[in-house]
């Protein structure tokens, strides 16, 4: 068990200075966590401090101050997650983050200097799962990377259980919750860990309406406010992109406008 009091890290962001108090808490449990994820930001401080807090849950952390030094370790290391600063020279975290989901997909979480919904809407059609504004908390971080962890080891372990897989169909659509497969008229269609939860979370209530909220609540566990509809929205409108879906002419995906999702 690890346990530093009173230690402080100094973060100049946007020309603002912050303080942070670097674990001045202990655990009463700790467990073992030996997943590997890769942190990439060009601020310093910032890439070192994320690298504390999650050596401190166990995590094995690969860290680098630029997109360019971190393409080697996507290509030869088996990564569970990725968090990804925004605004980085050279190679932003957009475009790593698009070259991530052209072969992967573990969880993406998406750092940026700035409240806007622009950053936030692109980073999540490019296939980010979340993402976390600077200055930031960094339990509120760690939180998030449990919560995104447990998701994608939920749906992409599979050893466990019977030899029948439940299947969740509909005219064509297969998601298999234990093998982390969905086809489309027997073609692979790759999804995000979030994507795939949405997907599920409908197949699931077949016919019924899913408030935005209720998604929300579900998948990310957090408070659910204004702005996170817009999370919802983007999400869905990658998955009908993905399954050649329409929110004019739906086939699977319905907007019950002011109410939620549905699929049947």
């Amino acid at each position: 068990m690890k346990i530093l009091v009173n230690s402080y890290v100094k973060i100049h962001n946007c020309g603002n200075l912050f303080w942070y108090n670097i674990l001045s808490y202990g655990r009463k449990e700790r467990y073992s966590m030996n997943d590997k994820i890769l942190v990439v930001d060009d601020e310093y401080e910032i890439a070192d401090l994320i690298e504390v807090y999650l050596k401190n849950e166990n995590y094995v952390v690969y860290k680098f101050y630029s997109a360019k030094d971190a393409l080697t370790c996507i290509e030869t290391e088996e990564l569970d997650l990725a968090i990804l600063d925004i605004m980085m020279p050279n190679i932003s975290g957009f475009s790593l983050c698009r070259k991530i989901r052209e072969q992967y997909t573990f969880p993406v979480i998406m750092l940026t200097a700035k409240d806007e919904e622009t950053d936030k809407i692109t980073g999540l059609t490019l296939g980010a799962d979340d993402y976390i504004t600077k200055p930031f908390r960094p339990l509120e971080l760690v939180a998030r990377v449990k919560a995104q962890l447990r998701r994608y080891k939920k749906y992409n372990s599979f050893k466990e259980g019977t030899d029948i897989s439940p299947i969740l169909s509909y005219f064509g659509l297969e998601v298999n919750i234990k093998t982390y497969e969905c086809l489309l008229n027997e073609e692979p269609i790759s999804l995000t860990p979030t994507e795939f939860s949405i997907l599920r979370i409908l197949l699931e209530r077949k016919g019924t309406v899913v408030s935005a909220e209720e998604l929300f609540h579900e998948i990310w566990h957090d408070e659910y406010y204004s702005k996170s509809n817009n999370t919802i929205t983007v999400h869905i409108r990658h998955l009908r992109e993905k399954m050649g879906d329409t929110v004019d002419e739906p086939k699977y995906i319905k907007t019950i406008w002011g109410v939620g999702y549905k699929i049947g």
